[in-house]
């Protein structure tokens, strides 16, 4: 097995430093809408991690033999970890014997489940608990999965990461866990969500996606949580009422639920105002968002809510449900409004859009909130977590 792997040894100048292992099996290679908002959570903490305590020696343990990040130590897994049953196989059997071989002092297992075997003090993240939730929208094997190992990694971690004081409270609740194990630690928006006021890239997009002049966005996952459907029923109301020239662009992964939508879009009559353009590269983001007027986000239930947050940072406008996370996401920079009122949806997006001081209003105040929200301060707090951990 030692030929395969590439061992992350301890350097003997760092050796009075404590060993942070991090499992990074689901950094994506190629960003996929299923993986998307879990890899740039993996990618910014090693990212910020070593530029925020260096203190500390990381080491990644990966199934991307090309994976290269400053400040840290690769372990590649000698076999693929591309599918489910392989990734889980390697976090369970080959994990544990690799963070010995390590002298790995504290493991961090940043989507939910931590290795059952390991003696070492585990940090876990829990992103949401939709597979609680919402179990309808996963797979029988990988839900019960989820939930079991869940379950057991949040009673053996040394402590939980949470991405929001919503999800703090579903995991009290849910999992049973006290307070005091749960430690909120916000995700940031990288630096390359910015707004894009060149004119060429934004008639790039619009000329490649067929895109009008005038729309109003929403990037989410095509499944029953997001409750898009509220939008299309929005977007009935403003052709009848306000008539309005904007289209609505949802633009995400066409799941089992997009069936749905396209069947409603046809009885709603609404097929020539509303896109669906489909899953959109990471690298494409800030442009979608700088050139939309307004971006709409009525989802039922979210861990954070990373869409608001990047189109607030790229300067749009944002409306969104006030369910779970998203209040504290946007806070009094965005509008918030209940998912199962169309005709106030309808009424609320006719008024901003009417309205251009509110929207100068909106974007002043979504890139202040935005700041709230870096990667170096979510760092310096896990790292924090780290040493309290250690020292425990």
């Amino acid at each position: 097995m030692d030929k395969d792997i590439q061992t992350a040894q301890r350097p003997e100048e760092a050796s009075a430093k404590p060993v942070v292992g991090l499992n990074a099996h689901l950094l994506s290679r190629t960003l996929s809408y299923r993986s998307a908002g879990i890899s740039r959570y993996i990618q910014g903490l090693m990212t910020h991690l070593p530029l925020a305590d260096d203190s500390l020696t990381y080491v990644a343990y990966t199934g991307n033999p090309d994976l290269r990040m400053h400040g840290w130590q690769t372990r590649v897994s000698p076999w693929r970890t591309d599918r489910p049953s392989a990734r889980i196989l390697w976090e369970q059997v080959a994990q544990p014997w690799a963070l010995r071989q390590d002298q790995v002092d504290l493991v961090h297992a940043p989507v939910y489940v931590g290795p059952l075997a390991t003696r070492r003090p585990l940090v876990i993240t829990i992103h949401d608990l939709s597979f609680f939730l919402y179990p309808e929208l996963f797979p029988r094997g990988n839900r019960l999965y989820l939930q079991s190992g869940t379950r057991r990694s949040a009673r053996q971690a040394a402590c939980i990461i949470a991405d929001s004081q919503s999800t703090r409270r579903d995991i009290q609740e849910i999992l049973g866990t006290s307070r005091s194990r749960v430690h909120v630690i916000y995700p940031g928006v990288g630096a390359e969500m910015h707004p894009i006021h060149d004119a060429e890239r934004l008639a790039s997009l619009r000329a490649r996606y067929s895109l009008p002049e005038q729309f109003i966005l929403c990037v989410a996952t095509l499944e029953p949580r997001k409750n898009i459907l509220l939008l299309l029923e929005a977007m009935a109301r403003l052709r009848d009422e306000a008539d309005l020239p904007h289209r609505l662009v949802v633009a995400g992964g066409k799941g089992w639920f997009y069936e749905t939508l396209e069947a409603r879009v046809e009885a709603l009559g609404l097929q020539e105002r509303v896109l669906f353009p489909g899953f959109v590269p990471d690298g494409e983001l800030p442009i979608w968002y700088s050139a939309a007027e307004l971006f709409v986000y009525p989802s039922r239930y979210e861990g954070f809510g990373l869409p608001p947050l990047e189109a607030m940072a790229c300067g749009t406008p944002v409306i969104v449900s006030d369910q779970s996370s998203l209040p504290e996401v946007v806070g009094h920079a965005g509008i918030q409004l209940p998912p199962e009122d169309p005709a106030l949806w309808a009424q609320t997006i006719a008024e901003v859009l009417a309205s251009p001081s509110q929207r100068d209003a909106m974007r002043e105040a979504g890139l202040e909130r935005v700041r709230s929200f870096g990667w170096d301060a979510t760092a310096r707090a896990t790292a924090e977590l780290y040493h309290q951990m250690l020292h425990e």
